[in-house]
Formats: structure tokens, sequence, C-alpha cells
């Protein structure tokens, strides 16, 4: 009986100015992975003079975001006062809860940038929905690894191969990026209640006998395990958790188990009531539908 309970394939699209994202979560057939509710593969785009990434002021609840770069760097600034900028390697985790507003921005005056990262969102368990906002930043020498000769992963969150990475995370997660070599056979064992998943960034991994290749997105059913082979120097993400019992709503940027939150948050960024984002003048308005 097989393993993969689905294959995701994003389509690309083109935002302006030849910035592409690939958005894998949510899909149609399947929502969540575990707390994964939201995966999006920005890039590569060249970020130079005339060209830069600006998502103004908008806000979240219910969930906590992840930005993870594999080239670039971009700005955060959040209405907690946070400023902080994101280099490859290192973690911005930032917890919603019962709400926040952020923007991010990317620009390269003086030479070239590419820009190239995947940025997520992780539902909060019911009972952490409502936590007050928060912000965790984690430098690159802090994040643990798992090296030997046929991989190298970084822990980006949650905990795996008896390591647990230091960013605070609120329900039982894995999610780790790096290189498998060629002809390397992976296998983690999921824990019966997880689901997990593998996105290739870059390469080509064999799965049950067919082949998957860059950005494709390939789900394991709960309580298996991930299981595939590297067919060349493959660059991966590797991801899951712990499924939650109850439904989750999504509009715009809102995650919550109740649609009347929702509703309140919709109320509240529209009367300007998610706080001020420091030095930042724009925010993104409240869409129609």
């Amino acid at each position: 009986m097989s393993q993969i309970d689905i294959v995701i394939t994003p389509k690309a699209k083109d935002l302006g100015d030849n910035f592409v994202v690939r958005r894998s979560l949510p899909d149609s057939r399947k929502r969540m992975i575990g707390p994964f509710i939201f995966w999006d593969h920005m890039g590569p785009v060249k970020i130079f003079k005339d060209i830069d990434m600006t998502v103004r002021a908008h806000p979240h609840i219910g969930l906590a975001t992840i930005t993870w770069l594999f080239s670039g760097e971009i700005m955060h600034r959040d209405s907690l006062g946070n400023e902080q900028a994101i280099k490859p390697g290192e973690v911005n985790w930032m917890t919603a809860g019962n709400g926040i507003s952020h923007s991010e921005r990317a620009s390269s005056f003086n030479s070239e940038m590419t820009l190239e990262g995947i940025q997520l969102w992780l539902a909060l368990p019911k009972e952490f929905e409502d936590i007050d906002a928060s912000f965790y930043h984690c430098k690159q020498e802090d994040v643990p690894k798992i090296e030997n000769e046929e991989m190298s992963l970084s822990l980006i969150a949650g905990s795996a191969f008896g390591l647990k990475s230091p960013v605070p995370v609120y329900s039982d997660l894995f999610y780790l990026n790096g290189e498998i070599c060629a002809h390397t056979n992976f296998e983690y064992e999921l824990a019966d209640k997880s689901e997990g998943a593998i996105y290739i960034v870059n390469g080509e991994v064999e799965v049950e006998g067919d082949k998957f290749e860059k950005y494709s997105l390939i789900s394991f059913k709960k309580g298996t395990s991930i299981n595939f082979k590297a067919v060349v120097d493959t660059k991966i993400m590797i991801f899951g958790g712990e499924v939650f019992p109850e439904e989750r709503f999504i509009w715009w940027n809102f995650v919550s188990t109740s649609s009347e939150k929702i509703e309140m948050a919709k109320r509240r960024w529209s009367e300007d009531d998610f706080g001020t984002v420091i030095n930042e003048t724009e925010r993104i308005p409240l869409p129609n539908d």
C-alpha cells in the first residue's frame, strides 16, 4: 500500500517585475500538512536599484510565520517594534496569536541581489490561538545541524533526529532544510498522529518507483514514514507535525478555529486596531471579498 497521500505541483504566479511565487499550501485537495497551512516558494528574483520587493503592513491572527531564505535579504518590521534583517540560514519566527501587523521589504541599492526562500504559516493549536503576539530571531550559528557523509540538514524548527531547535514552537512539529547526496536513501518515521512531507527546492528524488523534480511537494500519510531516494544531489525541505483535531478557517492573512474571530479581525484591521508597524507609513487595505 502506498504511503503517499498527495503530490502537489504548484503553479508559478508572477506578482510583477518577474517576482515569481509558487504556492503549494493551501491546496484544494489538502489544506494543511500537520500544522503547516501556507507554503510559498518565492523567487528566485533579481532585486536591484529600480526593482524591489515591497509587502506593506498587513495583519495576522491565529498563526506563526517562518521566513527561511536561500539567498538575499529581507527587512522585517512589526507592530511590536521589531526591525530585523533576515539573512540566509537565520530563522524569523513571528507568533501572531491574538493579533500583529508587519511588513517585509527587500531592496538593493548598490549591487544586484538574488532573493529566494520559503515563507510559510503554521496554524497555532486552539489553546494558543489567542496568545499575545511575539517575535523570535534565531542566528545561523544557533540552528542545529544534522551532518554526515550522506546529508547536511538544518533543523529550522521543532524536533528531529534527537535534536531540538531553539525556535519557540507551540505544537509537535519538525522543519528541516538542506542537501541530500545523490543515491542516498532517506527515511524518517512519523508519529501516529503526525503527517509529513518533502518539498524539492532543486534536484530529483524517487518515491515508490516514481521520480519527482524541483518544486514538487510530496505528502506522506499520517503515521507512516517519509521515505525517498535522492537521484542526484538534492536540495530539499522536510517538514510535518501533529494533525490538529479541529478545522481551520483561513481568510486573507487570518487563520482561526472560529469564523467569528476572523470577522472580528476584519473589523479590527478596518478600524486600524492592529498597532503601528515601526518605520512604516503604508498598509494593505482589507480585501473586498
